[in-house]
């Protein structure tokens, strides 16, 4: 029914119409201020990772190393636990903690950084390449069969690292750097 001197929808119409819109407005506010009031990712959601090429993710040696990783990791004491990630999950690959996680990934290219003068350094007999990026450092595994990234947030102790290693040198022979 319009108002018959300009052909407007009644006021009820417009002030309830108004209403709506500002109370829809008002319910968006709020789930969005409630979802980012923590600032935390929720752990129980799947981790989205980034798919890197990794050629040799399906080899027996990954999935060695992979199936040979603790359940959880220590970092400056604090226990980091397993995580899912997300579908498609890269293949040989693990994440551990929140909200930044610790990530292993089996079967990767060569790292370019990998050359007859670059610094490695030897953790539990294994030999790691770290290249430092913003807030975080990926280690690679330089000394076996597969090459292996362990990306770690900068706060993260040295406890991650270790244990990897241990299962790497349990899992995988040494083999001659390949430049």
């Amino acid at each position: 029914m319009a108002d018959t001197d300009t052909g407007a929808p009644p006021k009820v119409v417009l002030v309830t119409a108004s209403l709506l819109v500002a109370a829809l407005a008002v319910a968006v506010a709020v789930v969005a201020l409630t979802k980012s009031s923590s600032g935390q990712p929720d752990p129980n959601q799947p981790l989205a990772l980034v798919s890197v090429p990794a050629p040799r993710a399906g080899s027996a040696d990954c999935a060695k190393v992979i199936a040979g990783v603790p359940a959880t990791l220590t970092s400056n004491g604090k226990e980091l636990s397993p995580r899912t990630l997300a579908e498609p999950a890269p293949k040989a690959t693990v994440a551990w903690g929140e909200p930044d996680p610790v990530v292993l990934r089996c079967g990767l290219e060569r790292p370019p950084e990998l050359t007859p003068t670059a610094q490695l350094r030897v953790v539990d007999k294994v030999q790691w390449l770290q290249i430092e990026q913003g807030g975080s450092a990926t280690w690679y595994a330089v000394d076996r069969p597969v090459y292996l990234a362990l990306t770690v947030p900068a706060n993260t102790g040295t406890g991650p690292l270790q244990a990897v290693s241990d299962a790497i040198a349990a899992k995988l022979p040494v083999k001659p750097l390949q430049f």
